[in-house]
């Protein structure tokens, strides 16, 4: 019984499709099938039962996950503890992250690991929840900074310390840059420049409520600067988190009642990550647990 194919195997069992899985593993779906066939021949059980559209594990596959896990984190701590010493780390990271005040908080975590492991450096993409988690899942990506609620049969994943605030971003001279708060009444009849994605099912939608008719979706972006220079052509009011960014001759309201988002930062759980990409996760995990709410 190999490590490759013990990793093969849990690939399969984790994406639940032999075609997703070699794709991920960069081997052809004929050879996966030829390994696991042979892993079942040599164990003497079914690990799998194959439908047209997803295979599901048998209680003989559930057993050997358990323990192919293990052995596969044991091997992988042992490679680590034996050929890689702490000062010597290096590589690349590949972080996704969404346009967050959480944001500032990956970056203290990337300058406290950088001062520790100089030869380490990062990739950062940005994106919003689905691109990030696209990414993740085909290996472009390691971690992932993203919006809550994050699937936890997937992921494991650590808190941000803070919470988005959701808000308005209208033009100085607008009627509404004189309230304290917006509320769903107060945009009726309006055009709105927003995030893109599916609105009726998006948190905004959800907060507009039975007002979610009576506004026009003028555009919609997914980055807030382009949503901010769309508002000062007077093509909508912009609504969107509060990034402490200021934009020239714009002000923000926070919305009423209030809307806010948690964040986490997330990894794909069973994977086998590289010495540093471990490492960096177990300092992220550490500074962020250490972070009281009374210290933000």
């Amino acid at each position: 019984m190999e490590l490759r194919v013990l990793n093969y195997f849990l690939t399969i069992a984790r994406e639940e499709n032999f075609t997703r899985a070699a794709r991920q593993l960069h081997v052809t779906q004929p050879t996966l099938s030829r390994q696991i066939a042979d892993l079942e021949q040599e164990l003497g059980v079914k690990l799998f039962v194959r439908s047209n559209h997803n295979i599901i594990l048998t209680e003989d596959g559930m057993i050997l996950k358990r323990r192919a896990q293990e052995i596969l984190s044991l091997a992988d701590k042992t490679k680590r503890d034996f050929l890689q010493k702490d000062e010597a780390l290096s590589g690349t990271i590949s972080i996704g992250s969404g346009e967050f005040r959480s944001t500032e908080y990956l970056a203290k975590i990337i300058a406290g690991f950088r001062r520790k492991y100089p030869n380490v450096t990062y990739e950062i993409y940005s994106g919003n929840a689905n691109n990030i988690r696209d990414y993740i899942e085909r290996g472009h990506l390691d971690i992932g900074l993203m919006s809550e609620p994050i699937d936890m049969r997937k992921y494991n994943f650590v808190n941000m310390p803070i919470k988005e605030q959701w808000g308005l971003f209208a033009p100085v001279d607008s009627p509404l840059s004189e309230k304290e708060s917006i509320s769903p009444e107060d945009l009726k009849g309006m055009s709105i420049v927003t995030a893109t994605g599916d609105f009726n099912q998006s948190r905004i939608g959800k907060w507009l409520g039975d007002c979610r008719e009576q506004v026009e979706i003028a555009a919609t972006a997914n980055l807030p600067y382009n949503e901010a220079v769309l508002v000062k052509e007077n093509i909508g009011v912009m609504l969107s988190i509060n990034l402490n960014c200021t934009y020239e001759n714009l002000r923000f309201i926070p919305l009423r009642p209030a809307l806010e988002v948690s964040t986490a930062l997330a990894w794909k759980k069973e994977q086998i990550f590289s010495a540093t990409t471990s490492a960096f996760i177990d300092f992220a995990s550490q500074y962020l647990k250490g972070i009281s709410c009374d210290e933000i």
